[in-house]
């Protein structure tokens, strides 16, 4: 097979790996991925993934690339924040959250993958979004929020929450409080309780002193 055809049967997958090659060739030549590589045609994202170098790297790709190379998982904490605007800093790693073993993933993308652990019980919350007939997995905003502050248990105070500088606008209209309610009960955590409540005290007051 040559790099033509191999482009034309894998580029729909976005990101590859030799599993998912030997599926569909199964004498595939592994050392082609090599030559490949050398000439600058593909690039390693992770070990046993590649992507065509041609393929736009933009936000979503890298979701799906940390949901792919790395599962399960879904993107959350930081990254996710970002995304859904409530905090004003732009992100340059992919946070996310996964049962397996907390990880980070570098790479020639310039862009790294951080995975936290989280409970079974815990891997829920998250919504399939859609971008170019690819499937990424991202954290719902009430889950978003309940994710970031479990892992960061230092943030304790009012003035922690303060700190961070929450857009309070974009936090009030697009947290379901119902939702957020529902399923920090699923955490059994007085101490995130306690965190939660100086994070919707901190939106609140500053929602009310814009005003």
């Amino acid at each position: 097979m040559n790099y033509i055809q191999f482009k034309e049967k894998f580029q729909k997958y976005g990101v590859f790996s030799i599993a998912d090659i030997r599926l569909l060739e199964p004498n595939f030549d592994k050392k082609q991925l090599t030559q490949w590589f050398k000439k600058g045609y593909i690039q390693r994202v992770a070990r046993g993934y590649y992507i065509f170098s041609d393929l736009p790297l933009n936000e979503q790709t890298l979701f799906f690339i940390a949901n792919t190379v790395y599962s399960p998982s879904y993107v959350s904490f930081e990254s996710a924040l970002s995304y859904y605007g409530f905090i004003p800093e732009g992100v340059y790693s992919i946070t996310s959250a996964t049962t397996k073993k907390t990880a980070t993933l570098r790479n020639a993308l310039h862009t790294t993958f951080f995975y936290h652990t989280i409970k079974p019980a815990l891997f829920f919350g998250y919504h399939l979004a859609q971008y170019h007939g690819r499937t990424i997995r991202m954290a719902e905003p009430e889950k978003t929020i309940l994710d970031y502050f479990y892992i960061h248990s230092h943030l304790n105070t009012l003035e922690d929450m303060e700190g961070m500088r929450f857009n309070e606008q974009e936090c009030t209209e697009s947290i379901d409080s119902q939702k957020l309610f529902r399923y920090l009960e699923e955490f059994h955590s007085p101490a995130l309780e306690k965190r939660i409540h100086h994070f919707l005290t901190s939106i609140d007051y500053a929602e009310h002193h814009r005003n």
